[in-house]
């Protein structure tokens, strides 16, 4: 059975403005400029130090898991009114029924994680669900590689789904073919450092995966 490992934030979940305004919150209470959209697509990284500092925050003044704490508060709370992407439950269904295993892997805490997913009502789409122990924010790699491994899932037969360079980098570090979608977190110009295939939108999955790996 062939495995696609999906990204949760900005690939599955619509959360992008969600993102924008916490962090215009945090800019607005230090006498910061915001973000705009553009913008924020534009300095999104990881590790999340980094855009932090991208946006303004000073890091040296400040202690970055206070500032992490401070917003994925604020996130939890503004995140529970957005849903998936356009079309992303009926890709989810689609692939399920045509044989995929399908796993969540975030950089989001676990618990937060498997809350959003339980409410937006896809976790009987995967086969696991798999988030970080704290909010730091690090090791979706980790994460998706002890999977792989535990399941006996060669990475051949895995293809990595994400919206970041980041998530690139993991497919990168796994071995695995990764698709990614511009629709997310980073911008397309952005996406395309990567020399990874490129989809507009969610609902261009199963042709793309149509062009490549099969179902087995």
């Amino acid at each position: 059975m062939a495995t696609i490992v999906w990204d949760w934030n900005g690939t599955l979940l619509d959360d992008v403005p969600v993102c924008v305004e916490v962090e215009n919150r945090l800019l607005a209470r230090r006498g910061l400029p915001l973000l705009t959209v553009e913008r924020y697509r534009e300095i999104f990284t990881f590790p999340v130090e980094d855009y932090y500092r991208a946006a303004g925050l000073d890091l040296e003044k400040e202690h970055f898991p206070t500032v992490a704490e401070e917003y994925i508060t604020g996130y939890n709370k503004a995140v529970e009114g957005r849903g998936l992407y356009p079309g992303a439950r009926q890709v989810l269904e689609q692939l399920r029924h045509a044989g995929w295993r399908q796993v969540l892997v975030s950089a989001s805490e676990k618990g937060a994680l498997a809350e959003q997913v339980e409410s937006r009502g896809v976790s009987g789409c995967f086969e696991a669900i798999l988030g970080v122990g704290d909010v730091l924010a690090a090791g979706k790699a980790g994460l998706a590689g002890e999977y792989l491994h535990r399941e006996g899932i060669a990475p051949e037969e895995a293809v990595f789904i994400g919206d970041t360079l980041h998530d690139w980098e993991v497919a990168q570090a796994l071995g695995c073919r990764c698709l990614l979608i511009a629709q997310g977190h980073q911008s397309r110009a952005r996406l395309a450092e990567s020399g990874a295939e490129i989809l507009e939108d969610i609902t261009q999955v199963p042709e793309a995966l149509g062009r490549g790996q099969k179902v087995v």
